[in-house]
């Protein structure tokens, strides 16, 4: 079975990415914080679907270096995954501005929603690139936006993290040959859905917010098609 590899996938996004493709006959390597609520979500997964395979790594993305090592394990205990979607992430706090960001907040902020990413990516996506075959989808925020509405400053380690995703995937795609070598890379938008982070009164379910990363990684991929920007609800947006 070809393998997928998740993070945040003990809720939310992540969570509903991991169900969506398990369906669809992916065996699963999860990643998450919370080793109870991950093996918690492992076993419901396992009894729905009992013919994949569902992997679990327990890390605090916070700590690189806790990071780089379960990294490094799963790239030694696991076959090179034909997709990726990385879908934790974090909220700063509410004031945090620029001027009034603690050095606490904006390292706490830019080690999970940046410096985890590089590092998860820097350890696995090797592996699909020599293999000429997978999909790398990285959750960001239309608040990460260079330009459009909603872009005006507050929340700062929020917005500039995931500005920085953005720019990853857009530097990691043509490193790959946009498409041409058989490796996509992606951001997507999710819009303010009902999870942990979104909060019970968000407008979009968990399961629409997790729709476009999961079209991300099971489209059909043409020559000239596009990839390495961003997308919302299966469009282009600019950034």
């Amino acid at each position: 079975m070809a393998l997928a590899v998740i993070t945040g996938a003990s809720r939310g996004l992540g969570f509903e990415n991991v169900k969506s493709l398990a369906a669809l006959g992916h065996d699963i390597v999860m990643i998450a914080k919370d080793s109870d609520r991950l093996s918690l979500a492992q076993q419901i997964l396992q009894s729905q679907y009992p013919n994949q395979k569902f992997t679990t790594y327990a890390v605090d993305l916070e700590d690189q270096s806790a990071t780089r090592k379960t990294v490094e394990l799963i790239a030694q205990q696991q076959p090179a995954p034909e997709i990726m979607i990385l879908a934790h992430g974090v909220m700063s706090e509410k004031m945090s501005k620029t001027l009034k960001t603690t050095d606490a907040e904006w390292r706490r902020v830019m080690s999970i929603n940046l410096d985890s990413v590089f590092t998860i990516v820097n350890g696995l996506v090797p592996a699909m690139v020599e293999a000429r075959n997978g999909r790398i989808i990285i959750y960001s925020a239309c608040l990460g936006r260079m330009s459009g509405p909603g872009n005006a400053g507050g929340l700062a380690p929020y917005r500039i993290s995931k500005a920085g995703v953005n720019a990853l995937v857009r530097n990691l795609a043509h490193e790959t040959g946009l498409g041409a070598r058989g490796v996509l890379v992606d951001a997507v938008c999710p819009n303010h859905s009902r999870t942990d982070m979104g909060g019970p009164d968000a407008p979009r379910s968990a399961e629409e917010g997790a729709a476009t990363a999961l079209w991300l990684a099971t489209r059909e991929f043409n020559p000239g098609d596009t990839t390495g920007v961003l997308w919302e609800d299966n469009q282009i947006v600019q950034w």
